[in-house]
């Protein structure tokens, strides 16, 4: 069988994952630093060993409700070719195995964003599956 790692997350009730050959570190938020006239979902940049990593607000990203930051909100450090950058996340949940038949396509599945692969459907959850190619367009960071 075709089977696939997530790191599962929370944003607010839903539930997102992501492909783990993605996932650097999970970090928690400590201090940032803000960025004059980026984008609203940039809140800053961090310097996590060394490098100098931007730090996207991923509600803000997928057009979801703002909230603050809690004690649970994470930074889910990832890296995509050359580019690394942090999503700030709710709550982590933890890696899943996934076979690709537990996938159902994302225009199957009624999800209209490019951010979007599909849902998996894994023993009465449904994760939200995040296609960090198109996150990670370097001309909309």
């Amino acid at each position: 069988m075709d089977t696939f790692k997530i790191v599962a997350f929370k944003l607010g009730d839903e539930e997102y994952g992501i492909n783990i050959d993605y996932v650097q570190s999970i970090e928690r938020i400590n201090q940032f630093t803000r960025v004059p006239n980026a984008p609203d979902y940039v809140i800053g940049v961090i310097n996590l060993r060394g490098n100098v990593t931007p730090i996207i607000d991923l509600r803000s990203r997928l057009n979801l409700e703002k909230t603050r930051f809690t004690e649970n909100t994470r930074v889910m450090i990832i890296r995509y070719g050359e580019i690394e950058l942090g999503l700030t996340i709710d709550q982590t949940r933890d890696v899943i195995d996934v076979e690709k038949e537990e996938v159902e396509s994302a225009t199957n599945s009624g999800l209209d964003s490019d951010y979007f692969s599909g849902v998996a459907k894994l023993e009465g959850r449904l994760i939200i599956l995040l296609k960090i190619e198109e996150l990670m367009k370097t001309e909309t960071l």
